[in-house]
């Protein structure tokens, strides 16, 4: 049976799409070429050393049930892919989620990241039922520290050592949060 692959709209520009095994090739070499930019902040990128390592990453997702699946999607910038967005520790008991996100350095710098933020915030709002989104960045990560800022998120606090850096070393992480009734921020992008 195939599954048909969730897309969600942002802009006309801008759409994302349920990333599935098929798209590890395409993640992974995107991963690759961008090693040494995207490292200093994804931990995760030194331990990926393989399309067949992408696959299991993403075939994991898709196994999941829906309901509780942590949905990631690639970025797709005018059909071209720019980066992935996505959800983690989702807890449908208690109505939360936690969004990631990443972007390779060529297509920063445009808005793109905080349109899909968005995007996905009132996804996960209107569609999942979702009562709170968290993000989370390093501090010295200023880039992806101005998304959440930029969307209304209030910062809640320092999570202290939360994301380990390798070699023994820790990035303290910012933690922001949006309530579904604080939504009307994301209306005005």
């Amino acid at each position: 049976m195939n599954k048909r692959k969730l897309e969600i709209f942002v802009d006309t520009h801008l759409q994302l799409c349920e990333a599935c095994v098929s798209d590890a090739g395409t993640i992974y070499r995107a991963i690759d070429l961008h090693r040494d930019d995207l490292r200093r902040w994804l931990p995760f990128v030194d331990g990926l050393h393989s399309v067949a390592e992408e696959k299991n990453f993403l075939s994991g997702l898709c196994a999941e049930v829906p309901e509780l699946r942590n949905y990631t999607f690639k970025i797709l910038f005018e059909g071209v892919f720019c980066g992935l967005v996505g959800f983690v520790f989702t807890d449908t008991v208690n109505r939360k989620t936690e969004i990631g996100y990443w972007l390779l350095p060529e297509f920063r710098g445009r808005g793109i990241m905080s349109r899909c933020v968005a995007r996905l915030c009132l996804w996960a709002f209107d569609v999942r039922t979702m009562n709170r989104v968290q993000i989370k960045c390093a501090v010295g990560n200023l880039s992806s520290n101005a998304i959440p800022r930029r969307l209304g998120f209030r910062l809640e606090g320092v999570e202290r050592a939360g994301e380990y850096a390798g070699e023994g070393r820790y990035y303290n992480l910012n933690v922001y949060s949006l309530l579904a009734q604080e939504r009307d921020n994301l209306l005005e992008l």
